[in-house]
């Protein structure tokens, strides 16, 4: 079982590679990092319940390099869900922000790689617009309203998809294995004793017209629900 989870986290890092810098399109990597989590839900439903809560937990920071919270913050819980992982928001040493996931290896190790590729994205959305918009000079308002709407509208997508995946996969097995999955987490969550407090609303100001069209990009995003679906 080691063996094999090693070979998926092998792959989800291969993946995650794959960058949309390295001329992976949005669709192309948004559409792999889907067909992984299927392939971990195949991969747990070839074990036992028993097998699944041998399996260690772990956690894996994602570093922003910004000390102020940025619009991407609004998917960060949805991801975290998808994968079936908690995340928290920390700061290093430095001050500047970064998001620590947990959960199982592979669970991380994706929620990794789809937090890049949402990140790469967003990005690239937005200089799509901005040409569009044909700006000599545009507001961080702007900016950050496009941004955080397109990360409000991924968010719902994946909240959407995560729901179809597990639906799926409790009716071609008859096994719920958010269940499983979730009773580990917690339990080791537990264990670790945070004193978390709950993080406030930013107050920024936001741009309507900027929000909406982030929100639209964000639902033209293409996230395939499965290696099943194509």
């Amino acid at each position: 079982m080691t063996s094999d989870l090693d070979k998926l986290k092998t792959r989800l890092q291969a993946l995650r590679a794959k960058t949309i810098a390295n001329g992976c399109t949005e669709e192309e990597a948004l559409s792999a990092a889907a067909k992984v989590a299927e392939l971990l839900d195949r991969h747990d439903l070839s074990l036992s319940d028993i097998e699944i809560r041998d399996e260690q937990c772990a956690q894996s920071a994602v570093a922003t390099n910004k000390k102020q919270r940025q619009p991407i913050a609004a998917c960060v819980p949805a991801i975290a869900e998808y994968c079936d992982c908690k995340v928290w928001r920390e700061k290093d040493e430095t001050g500047r922000i970064r998001y620590v996931f947990f959960g199982l290896r592979p669970g991380i190790e994706m929620a990794h790689y789809v937090y890049d590729v949402v990140a790469s994205a967003m990005q690239t959305a937005w200089d799509q617009y901005a040409r569009t918009q044909k700006f000599i000079r545009y507001s961080h308002d702007e900016k950050g309203s496009f941004l955080f709407g397109m990360a409000v509208s991924i968010a719902d997508k994946l909240g959407a998809m995560k729901t179809e995946r597990d639906e799926a996969n409790r009716q071609s097995s008859g096994r719920d294995l958010v269940v499983v999955r979730h009773a580990i987490v917690e339990s080791e969550y537990a264990k670790l004793d945070l004193n978390l407090r709950r993080g406030r609303a930013s107050g920024k100001k936001v741009a309507a017209g900027a929000f909406e069209a982030g929100h639209a990009a964000g639902q033209s995003l293409a996230l395939h629900p499965g290696v099943g679906k194509k």
